[in-house]
């Protein structure tokens, strides 16, 4: 995690008692534990009943997988805002994977259902297996009451898209430093590269999930093709060097859960009804700025319009109504 990266995670409070950290002496203590939810069951009854299980559960073998909840206040490890659904995860650090996994959704079954869930967010404290839900993603499965519950989670391939693909530029971006936060890409994100003068320049990956380009990409706006874990591809144009607005590009990054490619009709009526784009227009910023060490709050502002033309490596959205029309081409 950046230094200096906020992120606030409030967990309700109950009780979690490390037994895998307790050494030699750990099983001396946990059957201490049951013993004493035995003795206190012989006399209040039912609640005992339930001081077992969740010592069965914490105790249980390592390699099984469960599941807390939390209520996140402020800028998750991802950088995304939370889904309106409010149905989010936090991964552990091995699995978060320096935001590799950003993006993604996992199918997550427990004692009372399933739900599937979008990847914001790590959580530092959880080992492997042990994922931090939303309180609306965790009510889907059990009681909040409960705590910890055993589940099973697995990703999801191609899940339905939320919308199309938004960008948004950090807020500290210039035309010698560029951060891009490319949001509503189904899977995980592999690669986001810019096209420059002397051809694609590939961006690294912070772990707060932003694509830098740390000597800049010019003043923009930008041509941005970004390929994702399952090859699905779209390149968009357009993008203007505008720090803390999100930009909505009009384009899907793959549509029906399918890479399909589009007929030659319809490429060719594309082409003749395509605009030339739009210049747009860079924020003026100073010189070489330094590099910010944290990933700036989301605005509070409604999505800004990307500009210019798109080309989708996969199905295309059709183009909102009085922008010019998508030339299309297919990677499949």
């Amino acid at each position: 995690m950046v230094s200096g990266h906020r992120r606030h995670r409030l967990r309700p409070g109950r009780a979690r008692w490390p037994l895998a950290a307790l050494g030699a002496g750990g099983g001396v203590i946990a059957a201490g534990a049951v013993a004493l939810a035995v003795g206190i069951g012989s006399v209040a009854g039912t609640p005992a009943c339930a001081a077992i299980r969740s010592a069965a559960e914490l105790a249980a073998p390592a390699g099984s997988q469960e599941a807390t909840h939390y209520v996140l206040a402020g800028l998750p490890n991802c950088s995304y805002s939370p889904p309106a659904d409010g149905l989010y995860v936090a991964l552990p650090a091995s699995e978060y994977a320096s935001a590799a996994k950003c993006g993604g959704y996992l199918q997550v079954s427990g004692p009372r259902g399933a739900v599937r869930v979008k990847v914001i967010d790590q959580c530092p404290e959880c080992a492997a297996g042990h994922i931090d839900l939303s309180e609306t993603a965790f009510a889907r499965l059990a009681p909040l009451s409960t705590g910890l519950i055993s589940v099973s989670y697995t990703p999801v391939t191609d899940p339905a898209l939320p919308g199309p693909l938004s960008a948004e530029v950090k807020q500290g971006s210039s035309p010698y430093w560029l951060a891009l936060l490319i949001d509503n890409t189904g899977n995980p994100l592999a690669s986001v590269q810019v096209k420059t003068s002397s051809g694609w320049l590939s961006l690294t990956r912070a772990s707060y999930n932003y694509w830098i380009a740390a000597s800049g990409a010019g003043p923009g706006p930008f041509t941005v093709r970004g390929t994702d874990t399952q090859g699905h591809q779209v390149t968009v144009a357009g993008i203007t060097l505008s720090p803390g607005a999100v930009q909505s590009t009009g384009t899907w990054m793959y549509g029906a859960g399918s890479c399909t490619a589009p007929s030659a009709a319809a490429t060719s009526a594309a082409a003749t009804r395509a605009a030339p784009p739009s210049a747009g227009s860079a924020s003026a910023r100073p010189p070489a700025p330094a590099r910010p060490s944290s990933p700036a709050a989301r605005p509070q502002t409604p999505a800004v319009p990307g500009t210019g033309t798109v080309s989708v490596a996969g199905q295309a959205s059709p183009p909102p109504t009085g922008s010019p029309a998508p030339s299309v081409q297919s990677s499949c």
